[in-house]
C-alpha cells in the first residue's frame, strides 16, 4: 500500500509540472507584444516578405505576435491604420503622402520599394508610338494611388487625354475601349500578356523613364504608435526583411505558399503569374539608380512627391521629410 501510496504521489506531482509547464509555455506566449499588420492589397506576391516571415516563424523569434490583415475593394489600408484597427500597413508613398497632408499622422518607417512599376501600355495596332500620341487618346486609369503620377506626367506635357476611370480587369482594353492603359509591370503588364496579347504586339512607356521613378510601397505607422511601440515596430520590419531575403533565395517556396494563401481566400491565383509578380517586386526593390540605402526614402523623391501634389494641386503640404521619415532599423546597417 506504501509502494501505491507513493506511485500515486509521483504521478500527480509529474502532472502538476507538466501542468505548471504548459501554463508558463501560454503565458510566455500570451505576453508576447501584438502587432496587427495590413497590406494594401489582397492576398500576392507584392507582399511575398511578410507571408514568409509568419510562415517561417521569424516574427515569433523576434518576440512579437503578428497578424496580417488585408485591405478590400471598398477599404484601404491607410483607412485601417487610422480606425486603429492595424498598427502598421504597407502604401504607396504618394498616397501615405495624401493622407498625411489631410491631416493624419502618419509617419513612414521604412521604404521598402525604390522604384516606380507605373507604366502606359498600348497596342501596336494602334500606332501609338511616343507620348505626343496620346494626344486624343482615351487612357484607363486606377483610383488615385496610380493616377497622380500617371496624371502629373501627362500635365508636364501638355496632352490633351480623356482619363477613364476602370476599377478592375484589363477587359476594356482588350477589347479596345481604351487606346491606351495605365498598368503596373508586375501585375496587369503581364495580366494582358497571359490574356493572349504577346509582349511585341505591345507599346510600353515606363513612366520613370521620363523622371518619375517615384518608389511605392512602404510601411507606415501612426506617429503615436510609432512612439509608443518603437522596439514593436523595429522587430516587425527587421523580421519582415529577413522573410523578404528569404523569399528572394527560395523563390519556388515563396511562390507556393501564396497560391495557397490566394486559394483558401478563394481568389483566383496563377502560379506563372505569382512567379513573375515576385521576380518584378524584388526588381523594384533594388538600389540601382539610388543614392539611398535599403529602406531609407530618398529625400528627392519625396521632395518630387511634394511637387507632384502641388502640380496637380491635390493638396498642399507643409510636412518635412525629418517628421514623415522615421526609420526604426539603423539605415547604415542596410546598405
Amino acid at each position: 500500500m506504501c509502494i501505491i501510496f507513493i506511485e500515486r504521489n509521483f504521478l500527480k506531482a509529474k502532472l502538476f509540472v507538466l501542468a505548471l509547464m504548459l501554463f508558463s509555455g501560454l503565458s510566455v506566449y500570451a505576453q508576447k507584444p501584438k502587432v496587427v499588420f495590413a497590406t494594401h492589397w489582397m492576398p500576392q506576391a507584392q507582399f511575398a516578405g511578410y507571408y514568409v516571415a509568419q510562415d517561417q516563424g521569424f516574427y515569433e523569434d523576434a518576440g512579437i505576435d503578428v497578424e496580417i490583415i488585408h485591405a478590400t475593394t471598398t477599404t484601404n489600408s491607410l483607412e485601417l491604420l487610422e480606425s486603429g484597427k492595424a498598427d502598421v500597413v504597407s502604401s504607396f508613398l504618394i498616397s501615405a503622402m495624401h493622407s498625411r497632408c489631410d491631416g493624419l499622422e502618419l509617419v513612414n518607417i521604412a521604404q521598402l520599394s525604390q522604384h516606380s512599376a507605373i507604366l502606359f501600355v498600348s497596342k501596336k495596332s494602334s500606332n501609338i508610338k511616343s507620348l505626343e500620341d496620346f494626344n486624343g487618346k482615351k487612357i484607363s486609369i486606377w483610383n488615385k494611388d496610380f493616377s497622380d503620377m500617371p496624371k502629373s506626367l501627362i500635365k508636364e506635357y501638355n496632352l490633351d487625354v480623356e482619363w477613364v476611370p476602370i476599377l478592375s480587369s484589363v477587359n476594356l482594353f482588350l477589347v479596345g475601349g481604351v487606346d491606351i492603359m495605365t498598368v503596373m509591370y508586375y501585375n496587369e503588364y503581364n495580366v494582358i500578356y497571359l490574356s493572349g496579347i504577346d509582349h511585341n504586339e505591345l507599346n510600353t512607356f515606363f513612366i520613370s523613364d521620363y523622371g518619375y521613378d517615384i518608389p511605392e510601397d512602404g510601411l507606415y505607422a501612426l506617429k503615436n504608435t510609432y512612439d509608443a511601440k518603437k522596439n514593436e515596430l523595429k522587430a516587425f520590419v527587421e523580421a519582415s526583411l529577413k522573410g523578404w531575403e528569404y523569399a528572394a533565395n527560395n523563390r519556388e517556396y515563396t511562390v507556393k505558399l501564396i497560391v495557397d494563401l490566394m486559394r483558401k481566400g478563394n481568389i483566383p491565383s496563377s502560379i506563372t503569374h505569382q512567379k513573375w509578380m515576385l521576380d518584378k517586386i524584388l526588381e523594384f526593390q533594388s538600389l540601382q539608380g539610388k543614392s539611398v540605402s535599403a529602406t531609407e526614402l530618398s529625400p528627392d523623391d519625396f521632395k518630387q512627391v511634394i511637387d507632384i501634389l502641388y502640380n496637380l494641386d491635390t493638396c498642399k503640404c507643409t510636412v518635412t521629410y525629418k517628421d514623415f521619415f522615421k526609420p526604426v532599423v539603423s539605415i547604415s546597417n542596410n546598405k
